[in-house]
């Protein structure tokens, strides 16, 4: 097995498209625009990928991902392909824990238990 290599890759979530709704009185609404970033990290040697998804949000608290790839030893290594699946792993995952998150939030809120679907 050949020596692991870290590395790190960053995406960034703005989101500016907001609909301005009407406040109590009728008129609209100030919307902010918030910036939440993902950096996703990986690991990975001759056959094996792992990537940790880190979102940096101040609302949403220390929150990451992980997941992981193998390749089939009877495969050609394609390190993209790895790459590509223990990323898209890792952002699932991270996807999942901040839903549940939400849900946990909205409990909170209501004092009913809460089921938030994708």
């Amino acid at each position: 097995m050949g020596s692991a290599a870290r590395r790190r890759e960053s995406a960034m979530l703005v989101f500016n498209g907001a609909r301005r709704l009407p406040d109590e009185r009728g008129e609209p609404a100030m919307v902010a625009t918030k910036h939440w970033t993902v950096d996703v990290y990986f690991d990975e040697d001759v056959d094996h990928t792992h990537a940790e998804a880190r979102l940096q949000a101040p609302a949403a608290g220390d929150l990451h991902g992980k997941g992981s790839a193998r390749r089939n030893p009877e495969d050609r290594s394609v390190p993209e392909i790895g790459d590509e699946l223990a990323a898209a792993r890792a952002l699932f995952d991270l996807a999942r824990r901040l839903l549940k998150t939400a849900e946990h939030d909205v409990e909170q809120m209501t004092g009913q238990p809460a089921h938030l679907h994708t």
